[in-house]
């Protein structure tokens, strides 16, 4: 099979046709890449104006230990009329997710002939950088303070090479048992052992169910970690990434974003995929279970003398795989809208916005006067959006309901600390979700979008799902203009892999980018001055002209 892939800009000192076989790609046989003139794409990619609710958010008052809220008859989603005059006609950088597994375990770059070439490619394309997760558990594998950077220096050497930009994660999370995750990276053995030692030290859901994918916020300040406390490990891991990649901070590696939970995102580990434990509509359950966060409820109960509280989180809330309206707490008048539940909520969601605080504090104070911004990533949990509890946001520590707005605390923490708000789901439509699930993806983004303005802070996106079709594109492209609260600032593609190589796939891509790089405004033909990316998978044969690596 052969494909053509048109790129807008060309690639330099590159003549001849190369041929060559990855050892690591043996499924893909031989690669070639070729370098021919041809007529522009007809694809095009349209930005769909998507008209801005009129929306706004009632006033409540308790009485008899009921939250009333006056309300019209016709329930309206969170958010503001906005007007259409003005367009953001700034530049939206894209940048491109490495894959998951970058990093060998044994803390090498993995196929670095194939990442030479794919970078190569993506350059070519217009991009402006890629994003890769740092591992705790690859970097911090070999005991406390013991870190190993050599597979990442390569990497940032190789991305400096291509003229390339770099966002690094802090993944002090395990990489598996989530959407998208393609293979095992648990936390590091030293860690494991003093779970295993103390299983408290992991979030826990009323069932005891113990969920290993980080470390309950719950200990954040305490000495559980042979002395130190997470908090501390967490600061002294950005201090030694800092330390060692100091020459490259601001220059080639321009973002560091910081891990705060599951999937690096700030949020508790509501919806856990792995062995079925949760399945997508489900409302998930709180995680707050374990010892630590036992008691700090039961403080927080005992503060305003209502012991009771302080029992336990809600006995009422329901499954994993529930619907709302299938539980006492989450249904349309449930107990979630009583004074209890917006006593236990506001612990909840206070608990995470702390968390977020110091770690952001201690990142800020690492980083600060190096270069590189900072960014924090929040779920885009839209399902049961239009519900007036959003279950699934309040068991992830978001306190959004139909009347109160849950990002703005979350933005003006982020704001405190000047970094960048990233936020996933950019690529999703209303009309693609399941009528069943209640969601709101469009309706969820724009209220992000009005809480970062009101904020002061900077908003980037993410598509939350793997997108190759024309449609996903749109509707980033629509979402990334500021005529609906801000604009994005930039935007990182999930993920880069083998179909993102192919055809349309590929065009799709270079299009976006080149649109983005326009501010969304228009669509634009591709630059007919530019190059193609010829992509041929054929037999084994001219290995010995190999000078590069097979495409990931």
């Amino acid at each position: 099979m052969a494909l053509t892939l048109r790129s807008s800009t060309s690639f330099t000192n590159l003549k001849a046709t190369k041929s060559f076989k990855s050892p690591d790609h043996d499924s893909l046989g031989t690669t070639t890449i070729c370098f021919a003139q041809m007529k522009p794409s007809s694809s095009r990619l349209r930005a769909r104006n998507i008209p801005a609710a009129s929306m706004s958010l009632p006033e409540s008052h308790v009485s008899h230990g009921k939250i009333s809220v006056v309300t019209e008859k016709r329930e309206r989603l969170h958010g503001l009329t906005i007007p259409h005059d003005h367009e953001n006609n700034s530049k939206v950088p894209v940048f491109v997710m490495l894959p998951l597994d970058t990093i060998t375990l044994g803390g090498k770059l993995n196929k670095p002939r194939a990442m030479n070439v794919s970078l190569m490619a993506l350059k070519s394309a217009g991009v402006e950088g890629v994003m890769v997760d740092a591992w705790w558990g690859l970097v911090e594998k070999d005991g406390p303070l013991k870190y190993n950077w050599e597979g990442y220096a390569e990497l940032v050497q190789m991305v400096e090479k291509h003229g390339l930009k770099l966002q690094v994660v802090m993944s002090f999370h395990q990489c598996g048992g989530n959407v998208g995750d393609s293979c095992s990276i648990p936390l590091p053995p030293w860690v494991l052992e003093e779970i295993s030692k103390n299983p408290d030290l992991v979030y826990t859901d009323r069932s005891g169910r113990r969920n290993p994918e980080y470390i309950s916020l719950g200990c954040d300040s305490l000495p559980v970690l042979r002395g130190r406390t997470p908090i501390q490990a967490y600061s002294d891991y950005m201090r030694s990434f800092r330390d060692r990649f100091r020459d490259y901070l601001g220059r080639v590696i321009v973002e560091i974003q910081v891990g705060m939970g599951p999937c690096g995102e700030l949020r508790y580990p509501s919806y856990p995929e792995s062995h079925g434990t949760w399945k997508f509509p489900g409302i998930g359950e709180f995680q707050c279970y374990d010892k630590y966060m036992r008691a700090s409820l039961e403080a927080a109960a005992e503060a305003i003398g209502k012991k009771e509280w302080g029992k336990g989180g809600p006995h009422d809330s329901g499954h994993y795989k529930q619907f709302p309206e299938e539980t006492e707490f989450f249904r349309r008048d449930g107990t979630w809208n009583t004074e209890y539940g917006q006593f236990f909520l506001e612990w909840y969601s206070q608990k995470l916005l702390d968390h977020g605080d110091k770690i952001l504090a201690a990142a800020k104070g690492t980083f600060h006067g190096t270069g590189p911004k900072l960014s924090a990533k929040i779920a885009g949990i839209h399902w049961h959006y239009r519900t007036r509890s959003h279950a699934a946001e309040l068991t992830a520590g978001y306190y959004n309901t139909r009347y109160r707005d849950g990002y703005l605390p979350i933005a003006q923490i982020l704001s405190k600390h000047c970094v960048v708000f990233n936020f996933t789901c950019m690529e999703m439509r209303d009309g693609e979700q399941p009528d069943y699930a209640n969601c709101s993806p469009e309706g969820l983004v724009q209220q992000v979008k009005m809480a970062t303005k009101k904020a002061g802070v900077e908003l980037a996106g993410e598509n939350a799902l793997e997108r190759y079709d024309a449609g996903g594109y749109e509707q980033v492209l629509a979402t990334s203009r500021s005529d609906s609260g801000n604009g994005l600032s930039a935007f990182t593609y999930l993920r880069m892999n083998k179909r993102l190589f192919e055809g349309d796939n590929w065009r799709h891509l270079v299009e976006f980018v080149k649109n983005m790089s326009e501010g969304g405004r228009k669509i634009s033909e591709l630059d007919s001055r530019g190059t193609n990316l010829y992509i041929g998978f054929i037999g084994d044969k001219n290995v010995e002209e190999m000078k590069g690596g097979a495409l990931v």
